[in-house]
């Protein structure tokens, strides 16, 4: 497969940002992240007339036109970071877009071997060390597929805001091509910036930056739990005690966890303490409710920890005994709501605890993010919803849960060491609950 760049833009907004705008200011929580722009890419089949050159050209219009009068909206996407000052300036310079020729191979071809691409897919989500906050690369297969690879800095958004965009954007090029643009429609999303005027941001504990264990020698790779093995492992795992049914992540960040238990085991030689730590969106559970597009990093963790001590026996724990565990931390969470005043106290606090842990080194800390019902299945530019979407390879030892195009079944992208990686692929109950 070959990527040819043919052309590159910057797509500003449609309509210059108001002056009162231009300057927004990073959240605690913002100013934490690491820089890296996550990636997410749209896979979309070819059909009779996305071939024909005319075609091709209304597609990429419409995309920077919709893009351009998106952007309006989600203005700061459009700026620039400036890093000593933990703001963006809101200066309209624009987003980068990129438009691509993909050649030596189909699209159907391509998604065939997808286990095998996804050292690759970067190819197709262009800017990642650019100044710009986001990119887009719009790639067109010869068979006239297309993938759409979007880019949006990690410092301004988390992946909820990032939803909302690529969702919005997505009405706004429905909604022009049907009958024009009309700001109130209901299916446009207004966000709102500026967390530091909704949430209190003085008198905060000391900010760490946001722990993560990041490897150069990393491999990614994507193991898939369809609904069927989801259902049977919650079948296998259920316990009476149990208070309610196990969600399809719970079920798998169990199985995931129980994995990286035994990998562990094998590299020391005993059973050690480990903690599984899962980013959750704290929006709902903030007091008074936040405007429903609030824009931003507002992700906390939710931890759970396996105390390898309690143990007589250097067995695995059982499954059921892990997921009952992650249970009970995930409804501890979803019943604890938190003021305006403690959301970013809160939130720094659950981050330099695990900080700490990491920095220890005596407690193996395993990270864990749900992309779940987040509607990226819904993004349809006008050539209808994706067949496909898709990380790309992360040099963060972390595991994120996707949903499958039916919404059933889980796709977990994970990466880890390579000697962890294939230890974790022989894993029994990976080899038995997983496609590869």
């Amino acid at each position: 497969m070959e990527v040819q760049i043919q052309c590159t833009k910057l797509i500003k907004p449609s309509a210059p940002t108001p002056p009162h705008l231009r300057t927004l200011k990073l959240s605690p929580i913002d100013q934490i992240q690491y820089s890296t722009k996550m990636a997410t890419l749209f896979y979309y089949a070819a059909d009779s007339s996305s071939t024909g050159t005319d075609e091709i050209e209304r597609r990429i219009n419409r995309l920077e036109t919709s893009l351009s009068e998106t952007l309006i909206r989600f203005y700061p996407l459009a700026g620039r970071h400036i890093k000593d000052g933990n703001w963006v300036d809101c200066n309209d310079e624009g987003v980068e877009f990129f438009v691509a020729k993909v050649k030596g191979c189909r699209l159907s071809e391509f998604l065939s071997r997808r286990d095998e691409m996804i050292d690759q897919l970067s190819h197709l989500a262009g800017g990642r060390f650019t100044s710009s906050i986001t990119s887009v690369q719009m790639n067109m297969f010869e068979c006239g597929g297309v993938v759409i690879g979007v880019r949006v800095s990690h410092r301004l958004f988390d992946a909820f805001s990032a939803a909302n965009f690529l969702t919005s954007w997505a009405s706004t090029a429905i909604i022009s091509r049907q009958a024009g643009i009309d700001d109130d429609h209901e299916a446009l999303v207004w966000p709102t910036f500026g967390l530091t005027s909704l949430l209190q941001a003085n008198d905060l504990p000391e900010m760490k930056r946001t722990p993560v264990i990041e490897n150069d020698n990393g491999v990614t790779k994507r193991v898939v739990f369809d609904g069927a093995k989801i259902s049977a492992l919650r079948a296998i795992s259920h316990d009476p005690s149990f208070p309610r049914q196990p969600s399809r992540v719970e079920v798998v960040t169990a199985l995931i966890w129980r994995a990286r238990m035994g990998v562990s085991r094998a590299k020391h030689g005993r059973l050690r303490t480990s903690l599984a730590a899962h980013n959750i969106n704290l929006r709902p559970r903030i007091v008074p409710p936040l405007p429903p597009s609030s824009c931003g990093n507002l992700q906390s963790r939710v931890t759970t920890r396996f105390v390898a001590a309690d143990r007589e026996v250097e067995e695995l724990p059982e499954l059921k005994d892990l997921l009952g565990l992650l249970m009970d931390s995930f409804t501890k969470s979803k019943e604890t709501f938190v003021t305006r005043e403690d959301a970013f106290p809160t939130l720094l606090q659950k981050r330099n605890e695990i900080h700490e842990v990491v920095e220890k080194g005596e407690v193996d800390v395993y990270m864990f993010t749900s992309w779940c019902r987040f509607p990226f299945y819904e993004v349809d530019f006008g050539w209808g919803k994706p067949v496909w979407v898709s990380k790309t390879h992360s040099a963060f030892e972390a595991a994120t849960l996707l949903d499958t195009k039916d919404g059933d079944g889980i796709e977990a992208w994970v990466t880890f060491d390579e000697q962890d990686m294939a230890l974790f692929l022989q894993d029994r109950d990976i080899l038995a609950f997983t496609s590869q």
